[in-house]
């Protein structure tokens, strides 16, 4: 298996307590991937970006982010706008409030990543583990990663700290369902033969037991058809490779615009021009201001 590889570096931080941690994706998507291709000779079918004004292909480096509200009107926004907006601090991990475990519901759930001591010594990271364990408390948090804040969970799990993020309670869905109003409750008897038969079938959760069968077959289906080199194999042209990940590609357009921006500075200074000319909005490598504490968005209460 390959090794795991850290995505985020930075502390927790409760009370006068600081704690390093690096942040490590605790899950992986192992669903095979497909693309399309032409069914008649096997090639891929790739899509340009399309201005539907002007016409032309966009690079991703000339491309912004747009809103479109209910009235008709689009807001277009670039990176100086998003670094306006408020969030906790990128390397700091802070606790607001510890919580009774039963109390978070299951359903707010997102992803979630382990986080590793990042020094000398993890008495602190140990102890912080221990305390969520013994108390059966989970901390609520502030994570910053991929500069989006979201409220996360922090518990112990077997001594090793768990993030998970979740959703924000207006992001979950009301069950609303006419059928079951006014539906008959169940009668005693009929209770009785359901809990009977769920008793017969009660078992200690052991997830080993369970494998992904669909993924399973259609590997093999896969193999199958790469060893028989039937009329659906074809080579794979040395040119044609998968499409970038969109994460990726964002970053790659930030640095495309920096070096931009660093290339104006240069040529601004061969010249002789004087760099104070220079709007200082113009460069976006610069980094945001450091946010103050009180710039944070606390976690909402309900209730």
């Amino acid at each position: 298996m390959e090794p795991m590889r850290s995505i985020w570096k930075g502390s927790i931080a409760f009370g006068l307590v600081n704690v390093p941690v690096k942040v490590y994706s605790a899950t992986e998507d192992h669903d095979i991937r497909f693309h399309q291709v032409h069914a008649k000779d096997g090639g891929r079918i790739k899509y340009n970006r399309v201005c539907s004004e002007c016409g032309n292909v966009i690079q991703y480096a000339d491309i912004d982010k747009a809103y479109d509200s209910d009235d008709g009107v689009r807001v277009i926004l670039d990176d100086d706008d998003f670094n306006k907006l408020p969030a906790a601090e990128k390397h700091e991990i802070p606790v607001l409030q510890f919580v009774p475990t039963d109390q978070i519901d299951p359903i707010l759930f997102e992803k979630s990543y382990y986080l590793e001591p990042d020094s000398s010594s993890p008495k602190a990271y140990v102890l912080l583990a221990t305390a969520l364990a013994e108390s059966d408390r989970t901390a609520l948090v502030h994570f910053t990663l991929r500069q989006r804040t979201r409220l996360a969970a922090m518990r112990s799990r077997d001594g090793v700290l768990v993030i998970q993020t979740l959703l924000w309670p207006d992001e979950v869905r009301a069950a609303e369902f006419p059928s079951l109003d006014g539906a008959e409750k169940p009668k005693p008897k009929e209770l009785a033969m359901a809990e009977t038969l769920v008793e017969s079938m009660a078992e200690d959760f052991d997830p080993s037991e369970f494998t992904d069968e669909y993924q399973a077959q259609l590997r093999e289906l896969l193999d199958e058809m790469i060893s028989s080199g039937g009329r659906k194999v074809v080579p794979v042209e040395s040119g044609d490779k998968p499409e970038e990940d969109a994460e990726v590609v964002d970053l790659v357009a930030a640095l495309q615009r920096s070096v931009e921006a660093a290339g104006k500075s240069v040529e601004s200074r061969t010249k002789g021009a004087k760099s104070s000319t220079k709007k200082s909005g113009d460069d976006k490598s610069a980094k945001p201001a450091k946010k103050a504490a009180s710039s944070r968005r606390p976690a909402r209460k309900t209730g």
